[in-house]
């Protein structure tokens, strides 16, 4: 009875099938866009990213937790880098296999050529489904995980840049661009969270933490550069620059500039916080370094200063103790 309720929650709605040419191939295509019915999809796979967080942290995480024994503050952030460590791995390799299918690595210009990309294939469609669903049920996580009050408005931050920058790719057609920097910035972030994880289980492992501010950078770098292509050279040139919602084409001027906006101050708000971090960082190092000195000069000190009270206090005994040979003398006299 509940089937066809079922098929909207399970499946990817709004196929459109292609029938078979003598040029392109000799089997039919099917192809999905979008529509209201992704909102149900979206729901139910929120549920299963929510079940896959707790299988996660319970076998997992928490075995590891009570191995190393951390400390609150080290417990939230281990819990925290994990999780999101596990995504960004898995939407990377996902992620990395769809460019390189649809040819989206060895042709920049399929980015922005035969804009509207309304009709997209079934993994791109279920990659962009779950991309969603996964920031969604991050909602709810902030509750089970029992999150500070202090941490709840940057994780909402956090989360709410992700929801607004994928959705924003999904709805304006614009999943050619949004895949190839998601898979950009994933890997980056992949990067620094599984360096904290080995940083947490050996302070020692600080390398992987360089080799992140660097990659960094250029990610920002790559970020802007793919996307003044895309807007400022690509679209820009195109020949239908006409607002259409039936056929999906959002390419002009006013959107343009918005998504370019949009984007730029995103990633100059993240060098700015990258900047203020490397700053923090480093003032922290340069004002623990004469204190480990000071500390060593006072010790050093100290144990000059008792042998010096051990000397004198054996010199006083012998000039004037009882049992001296003169002392003796001068008493018999």
């Amino acid at each position: 009875i509940t089937a066809k309720a079922a098929v909207i929650f399970v499946t990817l709605q709004y196929n459109v099938t292609i029938p078979a040419t003598e040029e392109q191939s000799a089997e039919t295509i099917s192809l999905y866009h979008y529509g209201i019915k992704d909102l149900a999809t979206i729901f139910f796979y929120m549920l299963v990213a929510i079940i896959i967080h707790a299988i996660i942290q319970e076998y997992v995480l928490d075995k590891i937790n009570r191995k190393m024994h951390f400390s609150k503050t080290k417990h939230s952030k281990f819990n925290e880098s994990g999780q999101l460590s596990a995504f960004y791995l898995f939407s990377c390799i996902w992620g990395t296999s769809i460019l390189v299918s649809e040819n989206y690595i060895s042709d920049p210009t399929s980015l922005w050529r035969d804009y509207p990309h309304t009709l997209i294939p079934f993994q791109m469609k279920f990659f962009y489904i779950l991309q969603l669903a996964y920031w969604f049920h991050t909602f709810p996580e902030l509750y089970f995980q029992k999150t500070k009050k202090e941490d709840i408005f940057r994780q909402i931050v956090y989360i709410g840049l992700y929801l607004f920058h994928i959705a924003g790719a999904y709805l304006l057609n614009l999943t050619h661009l949004g895949l190839v920097l998601l898979v950009l910035h994933y890997f980056v972030e992949f990067l620094f969270h599984i360096s904290r994880l080995f940083y947490f289980s050996d302070e020692r492992y600080q390398k992987g933490f360089s080799l992140w501010a660097v990659l960094f950078v250029l990610g920002r770098l790559l970020t802007l550069i793919l996307s003044v292509l895309t807007f400022g050279f690509g679209l820009a040139r195109a020949e239908d620059q006409q607002l259409n919602f039936s056929t999906g084409n959002f390419n002009i001027l006013a959107v343009r500039i918005s998504v370019l906006a949009s984007i730029c101050m995103t990633q100059a708000f993240m060098m700015w916080k990258f900047i203020n971090f490397q700053l923090r960082r480093w003032r922290e190092h340069s004002s623990s370094q004469p204190q480990s000195v000071k500390k060593k000069f006072v010790t050093a000190k100290g144990k000059t200063s008792r042998k010096e009270r051990e000397n004198g206090i054996n010199g006083t005994v012998t000039s004037n103790g009882a049992d001296s040979p003169r002392s003796r003398k001068d008493k018999s006299s």
